[in-house]
């Protein structure tokens, strides 16, 4: 047996996975276990429940593998500042002190934790990836592909933000690289900055206000900010932002450019000029990726495309790369955010230094990306005896009966089956569910389940099979990492009153026959549910359209604003009895908000630091 450890910590997102054999076992974000959003410390639980879903302590651990250089970081950090002397002195001056204790150390700081589980552990077992590399080996290696070309898309690594990659068999390699401080995440980021949401965690608000806007600040973006090449490659005037030197994501400049200040968070109400803007942005990110994809296809001709890295999660663009049809297929990693880094390290510690063959799986290596812990039915009763919820114990058939049936009558339930997913999308194993059918669940989940901004859209999990009668797409998206649009079939016509209609105001048209997961501009971000990889949520909704003749359920992530999505029956049944979900089914356990004792309600909405 032979097993590795892949971490990625220090940054944001931290996580760890394990691979035993080249399969991978286990893999979880520590967010999870620690209740703190984007957690970025040492993933002390992370590492310690992979270890016990795999049965095996850090001593039979044969390699531990970090995701990216720290020593090539903190080059690109003194480079850069030193170049921006005197201006970027200060935030040079605050990072200095971690990087002297910690990042700049780090071989000697992971000893160190690593010794906490095992007091033989030896610094030999340690090695250090290089975090494009980490990101490309997460997309290639779990992929269904033997050959494909590999975009990975972020911020920045060590100096890279976007890289192309080759992968053969075994092979990995990169071929073409583009280097900080131009970046497409970066870009994105500055934007997110712009219109009042947190960097590196709110860019997907972005992409779903951008709906209600029109783009019409696109020529100016590519006129002045981004000089975009034909084959994608890009730079930036770097004028315009304030990242490389100083606090800020912007500056004055820009902020005049667009004729308006930076909206301040929370305080600020969103306006068509901010929706606007978000469209532009999207649609500035969609036409690099879709020059970017073009060019790769017609140089490399290789039919097969995989994706990682940050941007990868803006599935509207994955959409439109699907869509565009330069490549025949592509599959995008569920984790693709730094998190995943953890387990491309260890895949290309697998099969680039140790040199092990590869065969790829029909589907892929993911497992569903169900990959996290799983609870039995003693530690859930026990925790939520202890908790003081009053529940009951179903049979198999009964408990999907009941939750179809919940579903049927318009409750919002939450749904704890099985292994917690790795990554950021719940994908049915730690949902909230709804029915899509309703016209006032959009809002319900919104302003009274997740106490989030009420434009945020909401994804339909859709039994593969019934795919394509409902959306306009016939291929897999089990996690959720694909926009199409609803088909024209159960659309609703809007009236020239509704037509006449701006910004938020759409929200409250219903635009097709399941309005709940229906965007503005009449798309969904589809997860297709397989029987093979979770038969559990499978066999829900396939009672939910026995029942009503909707293949189709709402699905979002199972926590609040802010929280990390839950992870333990506690955090599960705390979440059930902070919010106004009706139902909570945790395996075969099922609980009623009616049954419940209202003096374990909580305000939980204010637990959180807002994201």
């Amino acid at each position: 047996m032979t097993a590795i450890l892949g971490i990625s910590a220090f940054y944001h997102d931290s996580a760890a996975a394990l691979i035993v054999d080249g399969k991978v076992v286990a893999a979880a974000q520590e967010e999870r276990f620690t209740r703190k959003k984007h957690d970025a410390r040492f993933p002390v639980n992370a590492i310690q429940s992979a270890l016990d879903q795999a049965g095996i302590e850090m001593s039979d651990v044969d390699h531990v593998a970090f995701y990216d250089k720290p020593f090539l970081k903190f080059e690109r950090l003194l480079e850069t500042h030193l170049a921006s002397v005197p201006f970027g002195f200060r935030t040079f001056a605050m990072a200095m002190p971690v990087w002297l204790s910690e990042k700049l150390f780090l071989k000697s700081v992971l000893v160190k934790e690593l010794k906490k589980f095992d007091p033989n552990f030896s610094g030999k077992k340690l090695m250090f990836g290089e975090h494009h590399l980490s990101h490309a080996a997460s997309a290639f290696y779990p992929s269904p592909f033997d050959e494909a070309v590999v975009l990975t898309l972020d911020g920045v690594g060590e100096w890279a933000t976007s890289t192309v990659c080759i992968g053969r068999g075994k092979s990995l390699e990169i071929v073409k690289e583009l280097r900080f401080p131009h970046s497409l995440g970066l870009l994105y980021s500055a934007f997110t900055y712009y219109t009042g949401f947190k960097v590196n965690s709110g860019e997907y608000k972005v992409m779903g206000l951008a709906p209600y806007g029109e783009p019409r600040f696109k020529d100016l973006i590519l006129e002045h900010i981004v000089d975009l090449k034909a084959d994608g490659s890009f730079k930036m005037d770097m004028s315009y932002f304030n990242y490389v030197a100083g606090l800020t994501m912007t500056n004055q400049k820009f902020s005049d450019l667009f004729g308006e200040p930076v909206r301040k968070p929370e305080s600020e109400e969103l306006t068509q000029f901010h929706m606007d803007v978000a469209a532009s942005v999207q649609a500035v990110t969609e036409e690099i990726v879709l020059r970017m994809t073009k060019a790769l296809a017609e140089e490399y001709d290789i039919p097969n495309l995989c994706l990682a890295g940050g941007v990868a999660l803006n599935c509207v663009a994955n959409g439109e790369v699907l869509r565009a049809g330069h490549f025949k297929d592509i599959w995008v990693q569920p984790a693709a955010g730094d998190a995943g880094g953890a387990l491309g390290v260890a895949y290309a510690v697998w099969h680039k230094e140790l040199e092990n063959d590869r065969t790829a799986e029909a589907t892929d290596a993911m497992l569903g990306s169900y990959l996290g812990p799983k609870y039995e039915t003693p530690q859930i009763t026990s925790e939520l005896k202890t908790a003081g919820a009053v529940f009951e114990e179903l049979g198999d058939d009964a408990v999907i009966e009941a939750t179809a049936r919940a579903l049927a009558d318009g409750k919002a339930v939450g749904w704890f089956q099985g292994r917690m997913e790795f990554g950021p999308r719940a994908l049915g194993g730690r949902s909230i569910l709804g029915d899509p059918r309703s016209e006032d669940m959009q809002r319900t989940l919104n302003l009274k389940v997740k106490y989030r901004e009420s434009f945020r859209p909401f994804a339909p999990s859709v039994l593969r099979s019934d795919v394509s009668d409902w959306f306009e797409i016939d291929y897999d998206s089990p996690y959720m990492l694909l926009v199409a649009g609803v088909r024209e079939s159960i659309r609703k016509e809007m009236s020239a009153e509704e037509q006449a209609l701006f910004g938020i105001e759409k929200l409250n048209v219903k635009r097709s026959e399941i309005p709940a997961v229906t965007h503005v501009d009449y798309s969904a971000r589809i997860q297709t549910v397989h029987e093979r990889t979770n038969p559990r949520y499978h066999a829900l909704i396939s009672k939910f359209k026995d029942l009503t003749g909707c293949p189709v359920v709402v699905n979002t992530s199972f926590n609040v604003r802010g929280e990390p999505i839950v992870c333990t029956p506690t955090d599960a049944f705390r979440c059930f009895m902070g919010t106004e979900l009706d139902v909570l089914v945790i395996e075969n356990v099922i609980m009623r908000k009616e049954d419940q004792n209202m003096s374990l309600q909580e305000d939980y909405k204010n637990e959180y630091e807002l994201d």
